[in-house]
């Protein structure tokens, strides 16, 4: 039977689990493979703390290169994350002209074209299963289930943390600030939270998929994003009385060759499966021109779930299947629909002063702009107070949006900044 030795860089959350599933399945691997993997050496600057798992001491260095120069060595993981050095491990080991596994969606969305080069050139595979979505194998089925499709569209959710607190907000009628204390608590929030509530986690996962799927890498400024930040629980209330849920979505979507990417928040029916996603999971729903719609569904972080996605890797790489990049390369850029062009639908939801013919000057400057209004609800107030009033909105295209709400911010019968989000009707 073939053993493959494998050089683990980063022994945190994620590195231990890998290592835990190795030695406590390495076995059942070999079963169904016919390759047995086995750990060669772990690189971390911490060797001392207990993992919890029982590792032989001598596998153990701080020293990264000596485990991506060892020459039995045939596979090496990097999970250390970041930009820095982990760029630089990767590189090494690519150009060593071996196989790199890597979870790192952060390194991926900022320097995939580099990654990507460096693995065509050295004929070195590359793979990246859990940087996105965790345990859930959205890009393999992307590489492999669905290669004879044109990807129409793809919706994600696809940051467990924020997912878990509008789950919350919802649910137990939340502020924002309340749940986002008792996400850190918990572990779910980084501190400083802004990766995971501004999007930008969601934005760097987001273009993992869009690269895949589209065959270019493509630049986090091709992404318009917004994250949670700040969220009202009103919004929330006023999205589930007409019958929505906000997420935090990831869009990419194919126009007349154009390909619309964005990350905010956005109101999604309670219709469709993805407003059935609550807590930390994640999910991505993707449409081809030939399967049609279908849903990737599960844990989207964790050290077990993640790690299983690397393992995943670990032993296709052990295999030679898949980790070509040339895909990633056959275009040498995408051609993206601007933002102001993209045509949605929104919620608006302002402060009114309570006044005859309030309604009709923020209709009128809509209706000025090409925005036609499907509904309007307005909550019931005390006479004399700031009435809110909710407009759902007919498609306009962004830059219609832009002109029309700094123009209603204006307005002498406007209290505060109005809010806008997007309606995603999956079409």
């Amino acid at each position: 039977m073939k053993t493959v030795k494998i050089g683990i860089l980063g022994f945190g959350t994620v590195g231990a689990g890998v290592a835990e599933g190795i030695l406590k399945n390495g076995e059942l691997m070999a079963q169904r493979t016919g390759v047995l993997p086995e750990i060669g050496k772990i690189a971390d600057l911490d060797i001392t703390t207990d993992r919890g798992i029982k590792i032989d001491p001598a596998l153990l260095t701080t020293d990264a290169m000596s485990v991506i120069d060892d020459p039995e060595i045939s596979i090496i993981v990097e999970l250390i994350g970041g930009i820095q050095p982990a760029k630089q491990f990767v590189l090494r080991a690519l150009n060593n002209g071996k196989a790199v596994v890597t979870a790192n969606k952060a390194l991926l969305a900022e320097a995939g074209r580099e990654l990507f080069e460096a693995s065509v050139k050295n004929n070195a595979r590359l793979y990246f299963e859990a940087s996105v979505g965790g345990g859930i194998p959205v890009l393999r089925a992307l590489r492999d289930g669905l290669a004879g499709n044109q990807i129409k569209s793809m919706y994600g959710i696809l940051n467990g943390t924020c997912n878990y607190i509008l789950t919350r907000m919802e649910r137990e009628a939340l502020d924002f600030e309340t749940v986002l204390a008792d996400a850190q608590k918990l572990g779910y929030a980084e501190t400083p939270p802004d990766l995971d509530i501004d999007g930008i986690d969601t934005a760097h996962k987001a273009v993992v998929l869009a690269s895949l799927a589209y065959g270019a890498p493509v630049p986090m400024d091709a992404f318009t994003i917004a994250g949670i930040r700040g969220l009202s629980h009103r919004e929330i209330e006023y999205a589930d009385e007409l019958g929505y849920r906000i997420k935090l979505l990831a869009v990419i979507r194919e126009t007349e060759g154009e390909v619309e990417m964005r990350v905010e928040p956005s109101l999604v029916s309670k219709q469709h499966l993805l407003a059935s996603v609550h807590d930390s999971f994640n999910a991505v729903f993707i449409e081809g021109d030939v399967v049609g719609s279908t849903l990737y569904y599960g844990r989207g972080a964790g050290r077990l779930p993640t790690a299983s996605a690397v393992i995943g890797d670990i032993m296709d790489a052990a295999l030679n299947r898949g980790g070509y990049c040339k895909w990633l390369l056959s275009r040498k850029s995408l051609p993206v629909r601007s933002a102001a062009d993209v045509s949605i639908r929104c919620y608006l939801r302002m402060s009114l002063k309570d006044q005859p013919d309030v309604i009709s000057k923020v209709a009128h400057v809509l209706g000025k702009n090409g925005i036609s209004i499907a509904s309007i609800i307005q909550k019931e107030q005390n006479a004399g107070e700031q009435v809110p009033v909710v407009f759902l909105t007919h498609k306009a295209k962004g830059k219609e949006f832009i002109a029309a709400m700094s123009e209603i911010e204006t307005l002498d019968v406007v209290a505060g900044k109005p809010v806008r989000m997007a309606i995603e009707d999956f079409e």
